[in-house]
């Protein structure tokens, strides 16, 4: 990721000062069981967040709902990336979501930007809980990459928070579902060249800005063994089971970083989404089996390690 001069010199525009959560002031009207609704306006433009609803959805359910954040170093990416994992949860029962925020590409915002949109977007679900037919006790975050780091801010990040929000709602998830997350950068010698670029940036001392606490939601955490992100994930699902907090660790053997994105009918994607599923049902989120097959010819499997 590069991050110009003309980017940092917007550090103290990016807050919340300019920034406000948008409430729903009627009734969505989902087509084909989807929508889609602006969460929070800021300086840099409205933020939109893609729902999808399951069949047979009414405003008056209180079904658990599930937000993904994408990935691309708080500097590229859309929803789009979490389209299909959402839609599968919306048939699972879910109310889903795939949300906007702020990155470096579109809108000229510092990473503290995409953990204030975050935490907004999560606050969001709630305050609009009624209309959007959900149980604000039951949200679930998660994403790839820097999307869920930025999910596991809304939970362990007290240091970048959005200024004239309602702070009797909470942004804390409920569980957190982390695909390749980066809680810190690898020595040099494990990086990328990309990798190694970012961690000389603003974005290498923000993704270490988390600090874990006890009572934080229950966490799975999906990486590839060759992925070098994973150590310092490792050190982070460790200190929450230190807390008393439940962790669960899984790898795709000789997989590299980003390998749950390579198409929707990859073997590592569905057993990706199975692996959650099983996780969510666990925590009383979902009910019965995986909806979604494993094709007959597929050899691997996620394996579950101690963290």
């Amino acid at each position: 990721m590069r991050i110009g001069l003309v980017v940092l010199a917007l550090l103290s525009l990016v807050g919340g000062t300019h920034a406000a959560l948008k409430p729903l002031h009627a009734d969505l009207q989902p087509r084909d069981n989807k929508a889609v609704a602006v969460y929070k306006t800021t300086a840099q433009g409205d933020l939109r967040m893609n729902l999808y609803f399951p069949s047979g959805w009414k405003k008056s359910g209180r079904r658990p709902a599930i937000i993904f954040f994408f990935g691309g170093s708080c500097a590229t990416g859309t929803p789009q990336q979490f389209a299909s994992a959402a839609e599968y949860f919306a048939t699972r029962g879910l109310v889903a979501a795939s949300a906007e925020y702020r990155i470096e590409s579109i809108h000229h915002t510092v990473p503290q930007a995409c953990a204030e949109d975050a935490k907004s977007a999560v606050r969001w679900l709630r305050l609009n809980a009624m209309r959007l037919g959900i149980d604000g006790k039951r949200v679930i975050a998660g994403g790839g990459s820097s999307g869920a780091t930025m999910a596991a801010f809304a939970a362990y990040n007290t240091t970048f928070e959005p200024d004239d929000e309602e702070a009797s709602v909470s942004c804390e998830p409920d569980a957190l579902v982390l695909i390749n997350p980066a809680f810190g950068f690898p020595n040099r010698s494990a990086l990328t060249p990309e990798q190694a670029e970012a961690a000389k940036g603003p974005l290498g001392a923000f993704i270490t800005s988390w600090r874990v606490i006890k009572g934080g939601p229950p966490a799975i955490l999906i990486f590839g063994t060759e992925d070098p992100l994973q150590e310092k994930a490792r050190d982070f699902a460790r200190q929450l089971i230190a807390a008393g907090t439940r962790a669960e660790f899984y790898t795709a053997e000789g997989q590299r970083h980003g390998f749950f994105n390579r198409s929707d009918s990859s073997p590592w994607h569905i057993l990706v989404l199975r692996q959650i599923d099983f996780f969510l049902g666990s925590l009383g989120y979902l009910s019965g089996e995986p909806t979604i097959g494993i094709p007959a010819d597929t050899t691997v499997t996620l394996q579950k390690v101690r963290p």
